[in-house]
């Protein structure tokens, strides 16, 4: 089947400039174009944006799809998986601490009576550590 760019950014959900970048980087082949010189898209093309699309969903980078694409073996399609599965792993973990530190930082300025407020306090002392790093 052949696809307009039009058609084929509906069938993906992908939109059209972002179907461009995919061609112009090399992560999609380029387009036939018709005696018009409009663009016409395959099943496979159709089939490779459709991969790629999930492979953004799942968080891969686009040197990590570029990768994917070009393995034709499971065990390092694992590799780039697992390497970035642990990136996932340590995102989430430093996440988890942003929200335990915010979190506390909330519950002490719901009990403090000061007037002066305990998360500006705490904002601001890290803010201060952070210019002493550099």
């Amino acid at each position: 089947m052949i696809y307009t760019i039009g058609q084929l950014s509906k069938k993906t959900q992908c939109k059209i400039p972002t179907i461009r970048y995919y061609e112009e980087i090399g992560l999609l082949d380029k387009a036939l174009r018709s005696a018009g010189n409009q663009r016409q898209y395959t099943s496979s093309q159709c089939q490779r944006l459709h991969f790629i699309r999930h492979s953004r969903a799942l968080g891969f980078s686009l040197d990590e799809i570029r990768d994917l694409l070009n393995l034709n073996e499971c065990h390092q399609a694992d590799k780039v998986a697992m390497k970035h599965l642990a990136d996932v792993r340590n995102k989430i973990k430093k996440l988890q601490h942003l929200e335990q530190e915010l979190l506390m930082m909330i519950n002490d300025c719901q009990n403090s009576i000061s007037e002066d407020c305990l998360v500006l306090k705490k904002l601001n002392s890290i803010a201060i550590e952070d210019d002493a790093d550099l």
